[in-house]
C-alpha cells in the first residue's frame, strides 16, 4: 500500500503499487479479497481512477456501514500493508480515448469517470469528453474540484449548487450534452443507473450506444 488518505468523510483513497501490473483501460476495476484469521474470505471490485499511465492504482472505497471489506480498508488498511488484489477486469465498460462521450454518474460512481477524464487529459482530448454528475451535496463527491474543473455538470440533491437549487438530475440537464456519435456511459447505484438511462432514452439517444454499471451492497 503506498498512500492511503479520506479526501471525503465516508470514503476512502488507496493508491497500490501492484506488483507484475498490467496497465488497465479506464472504465476496468480490480477485485479486493481479505482473508480473516479463521479463514473467512471476502472480497469486492472498486472502479480503477487512475490513468493508465499512472504508475500506481488508484481506487476509491465508500465506506459503507455494514461493508465487510469497505470498514476494513476505511477504518484498518495503513500505507505498508499488503492486500491481495486481482485485476483489471472489465471490457465493456471501458473508454480507450478513440471517440466522443457523455459520462453520466451518481456519487462515488463517478470514480471510473475520474480515470476516463485523467486518460483524456494524457491524450490531450478532454474535448472528446462531456460530465454530468448527481450528488447529495458537493462536499462528499469524490473528486470534486477535479470535475468541476473539467467543466462537469454537477447536480446537488440534498443542498442549492450554484444558482441551482437542489434536485435531480433531469432530461432537460443532457439535452445539451448530447450529440450523436457519442457513447453514454451511466454508472451508480441501481435506481440511479435505471432512472438516467430512462433520461438518455427519454432525449433519443439509442439504446445500443449506452453502457450502465450498476453496483451496491453485496449480500
Amino acid at each position: 500500500m503506498a498512500g492511503v488518505d479520506h479526501p471525503v468523510e465516508r470514503g476512502v483513497r488507496l493508491r497500490l503499487d501492484v506488483a507484475d501490473r498490467v496497465d488497465h483501460l479506464a472504465g476496468q476495476h480490480y477485485v479486493v479479497r481479505l482473508t480473516a484469521p479463521d479463514g473467512y474470505t471476502a472480497q469486492r471490485s472498486y472502479s480503477v481512477a487512475s490513468a493508465p499511465g499512472d504508475p500506481l492504482v488508484e481506487l476509491f472505497v465508500e465506506r459503507l456501514e455494514d461493508g465487510e471489506v469497505s470498514t476494513f480498508l476505511a477504518d484498518v488498511v495503513e500505507p505498508g500493508d499488503e492486500l491481495a488484489v486481482r485485476g483489471p477486469i472489465g471490457g465493456w465498460f471501458v473508454w480507450e480515448g478513440d471517440g466522443p462521450a457523455l459520462l453520466i454518474g451518481g456519487g462515488t460512481g463517478v470514480v471510473p469517470f475520474v480515470a476516463m477524464l485523467r486518460t483524456a487529459r494524457a491524450l490531450g482530448r478532454t474535448d472528446l469528453l462531456r460530465i454530468a454528475v448527481s450528488t447529495r451535496t458537493l462536499a462528499g463527491l469524490p473528486y470534486a474540484e477535479e470535475l468541476v474543473a473539467a467543466g462537469a455538470l454537477v447536480v446537488t440533491t440534498r443542498e442549492p449548487h450554484g444558482i441551482r437549487p437542489a434536485g435531480r438530475l433531469t432530461a432537460a440537464d443532457l439535452v445539451p450534452l448530447w450529440e450523436p456519435g457519442q457513447t453514454a456511459y451511466v454508472c451508480g447505484s441501481a435506481p440511479f443507473a435505471e432512472a438516467a438511462s430512462q433520461l438518455l432514452v427519454g432525449t433519443g439517444v439509442p439504446a445500443e450506444d449506452i453502457r450502465v454499471e450498476r453496483f451496491g451492497p453485496s449480500g
